[in-house]
């Protein structure tokens, strides 16, 4: 029995994007969907009751932080992270590897796993696939990911080569210490940079070993969005279509609808709440930065075409006002607001499937959100 599985309920015949389910122990979920990120155990500002309200499904939590504070054998005694958290819907844990490689000054990969130095007090700290799947075992995730070497953009093909069998090493020995299959879906990490040969390389020896699901990584680190767009037009196909395909680190409007018609179900980003500490918005109209001075006297709301509860009850002159004043609630608003609009987003792409019109959709709303303007500020 696996704990995970993924039904595909429908093919836009404009773009070939998926409509599906992904059904976990905590629930079942439509796909293509967005995941808010809750590093620690929290979604910033936010609570588990307004992350339901505004229609978070899956919601995600960092292996790496959470191991450091407060500790896996705390969250395990606990009752395991949904207890913890009090979040009753899917949790998807990261595998800590992305935290090791871009948190840590120094590092040293080896066969065995990595040591390197803890980003917070500077102690000597050891992680492993098997040390990985401990901790997410404690933390009792419905989907946890395979520890995976995280190489940098750009990388030599050389270094990607080793990389990626590395990987594919780490990868057997996670399903090979992974203690509860039937509760929890362990899954792949397809990697290989922006190189065709070595992502067909990654996907084969992952896709042998029959992970419940499949994540594309090392995207999303720098890397113009024509190369992501190209990886994933020839890297999705490799990828089983009776399991989830999961692009991780992919928040932005535009990217949400590029990789669901390229075939992706799942997206996580901290992009939605990290701009919103800065008084940065999401909206119908593009990107708007509340605390700049031209909102000082703009009464109305962030978004006339939202009809989030931050949009339905404050201005932007307030928020302005909140967010240049230090105050929490500017934040709270600004982050309620963002998530929103993502998990809106997923809803209209969904529809747009039904409709098989997905490609349409993105040709209005580029038009719309001014992504096609030369000025266009992107995220």
């Amino acid at each position: 029995m696996t704990a995970i599985k993924y039904e595909l309920i429908k093919t836009c015949k404009q773009t070939g994007a998926r409509l599906g389910k992904i059904h976990t122990p905590h629930g079942s979920y439509d796909t293509p969907m967005f995941m808010p990120v809750g590093t620690l155990a929290t979604v910033k500002t936010m609570s588990p009751e307004e992350l339901k309200e505004i229609g978070s499904g899956v919601i995600l939590s960092n292996t790496y932080h959470l191991w450091l504070r407060p500790g896996h054998e705390i969250v395990r005694e606990a009752g395991g992270l949904h207890q913890f958290m009090n979040w009753d819907q899917a949790i998807l844990t990261d595998s800590g590897g992305f935290q090791v490689f871009s948190l840590s000054d120094f590092r040293k990969i080896e066969e065995e796993g990595v040591h390197f130095r803890n980003h917070l007090n500077g102690d000597k700290l050891f992680l492993s696939p098997e040390k990985s799947m401990e901790i997410q075992n404690a933390l009792g995730s419905d989907i946890m990911m395979a520890f995976d070497e995280c190489p940098p953009f750009p990388a030599t093909h050389e270094y990607m080569k080793k990389s990626v069998e590395r990987t594919s090493r780490w990868a057997e020995r996670c399903l090979k210490s992974h203690n509860r299959p039937s509760d929890q879906g362990l899954f792949g990490i397809v990697q290989g940079g922006e190189y065709e040969d070595l992502r067909r390389l990654s996907a084969a020896d992952l896709t042998s070993l029959d992970f419940p699901g499949y994540a594309v990584g090392g995207l999303s680190v720098g890397e113009p969005k024509d190369v992501m767009n190209r990886v994933l037009e020839f890297t999705t196909p490799l990828l089983p279509a009776n399991k989830p395909r999961y692009l991780m680190g992919v928040g932005s409007p535009d990217s949400l609808i590029d990789g669901a018609i390229r075939g992706i179900d799942m997206f996580d980003c901290v992009l939605p709440t990290r701009i919103a500490r800065n008084g940065t918005v999401m909206t119908s109209e593009g990107r708007l930065v509340v605390k700049n001075a031209k909102y000082a006297r703009d009464f109305s709301p962030l978004d006339k075409n939202c009809d989030c509860y931050a949009c339905r009850n404050y201005t932007r002159a307030y928020i302005r006002h909140l967010i240049k004043c230090d105050e929490t609630f500017g934040i709270r608003l600004t982050s309620y607001h963002n998530l929103y609009f993502l998990l809106q987003l997923m809803k209209e792409v969904r529809q747009a499937i039904k409709e098989d019109r997905l490609g349409d959709f993105r040709e209005e709303f580029f038009e719309q959100y001014g992504f096609n303007r030369p000025d266009a500020k992107n995220f």
